[in-house]
């Protein structure tokens, strides 16, 4: 007799197993990916990349301005638009289901929200951070009042008003797609053609108000935009989340590059690559949220920027400043082996007692001895150092450059010679030589002396 198979039942708590769905094969994969899956599939995939790269490049100019969490206020108060939106327009008879109404109501509550944050911050004088708590807080929490009031109305629990908070993608009809990817692609547009200006009120606003520009109307269009974006990422996303497709792509794209243009171009394919891949994760997976499918993919794709990125990430900037700190310890010791014996060898035990000084131990004194020989700058024979022609002309330049460095300190700087040396010695050792013959020419000038051509 075969044993029933367990249920599910009162007083059992269903195991993650059970709660778990079956992955999908890879014909079901490619299909996906290259929008085969269906055409409500691919309407909403090219919405939700298309709201990515509007998201990415619109985010740019937040992330400058320094008003990132201005896009968190933004999403917080357009919850009472939605409500109060459905509301007027089931009172006078209109479908208070239609995105565009609900998206007109979001708009206005969002433009209202940044018009409050802005008197609020220039009036009473408030801090922006602070205007901005106050904004989000006070307007969600009027947000969740009317939306008690809506799911009491007999047409309310029709609404699917919550859906804006958490986003549900799966429930976006192609309507909806085709107006959330209208208003980004405006957004795009609009961000293209005003980049120029973004740029100047981004980078330097005193300069554009004393040129004449008007930096009020352009910061006005620059959150307008967000405004829209913001809008456009309601259904997708929800309103808690959107906050994150404006600031993350482009804190990725940070890492990347140190250029604007290049900046809005990687911050657009970061947004866009997040929402292709969480759409088509959640058309593959229906039970994950593709909001935070799509939020968690902009996720990673930060979290690989930020540890891989060549110049910024965490990984180069270790890697250069164990280079640097394995040149400054280098050229300490062949500077010591220079000063002290530069065409004759050091015993070794000289040679521990003179790093000793240094605050070096026996043990790292012999690593960076075989380090320095396996490299050619120093030779080791019988327990005996040498330096060979490489190390005493590299020795003898760090040599010079930190008594050049230290009279330059002395000479204009007018700092006493016993404060300097600290300071000398961390400089000595990237000098250019662009910049040591125009110290040698500076200080030639100075102190009277024929100085030839100045560099």
């Amino acid at each position: 007799m075969t044993a029933a198979p367990p249920q599910i039942g009162h007083g059992h708590a269903p195991s993650l197993a059970a709660a778990g769905e079956p992955l999908p094969g890879w014909e079901e994969i490619v299909q996906t990916l290259t929008f085969q899956r269906g055409f409500n599939t691919t309407t909403v995939m090219l919405g939700t990349t298309l709201l990515g790269i509007g998201a990415g490049v619109i985010g740019c100019y937040a992330l400058l301005r320094k008003r990132s969490l201005m896009a968190d206020a933004l999403s917080h108060a357009t919850l009472p638009g939605i409500a109060m939106a459905f509301m007027l327009s089931a009172a006078i008879g209109i479908e208070g289901k239609s995105m565009l109404v609900l998206l007109i109501g979001a708009a206005t509550t969002g433009v209202i929200g940044v018009v409050t944050i802005q008197a609020i911050h220039r009036h009473p004088r408030v801090r922006e951070d602070a205007a901005i708590g106050i904004v989000l807080s006070v307007f969600f929490g009027v947000g969740i009042v009317l939306l008690s009031i809506v799911q009491t109305m007999s047409t309310g629990s029709q609404g699917g008003l919550s859906r804006f908070i958490y986003g549900q993608t799966a429930a976006m009809l192609t309507t909806d797609a085709l107006l959330m990817s209208a208003i980004t692609l405006i957004a795009i547009v609009s961000a293209v053609l005003l980049l120029k200006e973004f740029a100047l009120v981004s980078f330097n606003e005193g300069f554009a108000r004393v040129t004449g520009w008007p930096v009020t109307l352009i910061d006005l269009l620059m959150m307008s935009l967000i405004v829209l974006v913001t809008v456009a990422g309601l259904q997708a996303v929800g309103l808690i989340l959107v906050v994150a497709m404006l600031i993350i792509p482009p804190a990725a794209a940070r890492f990347w590059t140190e250029r604007l243009r290049w900046l809005v171009v990687i911050a657009a394919i970061i947004g866009g690559l997040s929402g292709y891949l969480g759409s088509a994760v959640s058309a593959l997976l229906p039970r994950k949220p593709a909001g935070a499918v799509i939020v968690l993919c902009a996720g990673a794709v930060f979290l690989i920027s930020m540890l891989l990125a060549p110049r910024r990430g965490v990984l180069a900037q270790a890697f250069h400043r164990a280079a640097l700190r394995w040149k400054i310890a280098r050229d300490h010791m062949l500077e010591q082996l220079c000063e002290q014996a530069e065409d004759a060898t050091i015993p070794a035990s000289q040679v521990r007692a003179m790093m000793r000084r240094r605050g070096w131990s026996s043990l790292r004194t012999a690593l960076f001895g075989s380090v320095l020989a396996l490299q050619g700058w120093v030779s080791r024979k019988q327990g005996a150092y040498a330096l060979t022609d490489r190390g005493r002309d590299r020795g003898q330049r760090v040599s010079r450059n930190h008594s050049l460095w230290e009279q330059y300190l002395v000479s204009y700087a007018d700092i006493a010679p016993s404060h300097v040396d600290w300071s000398v010695d961390k400089v000595e050792h990237v000098l250019s030589d662009e910049l040591v013959a125009e110290l040698e020419h500076a200080l030639a000038v100075r102190n009277g002396e024929p100085a030839g051509v100045a560099p």
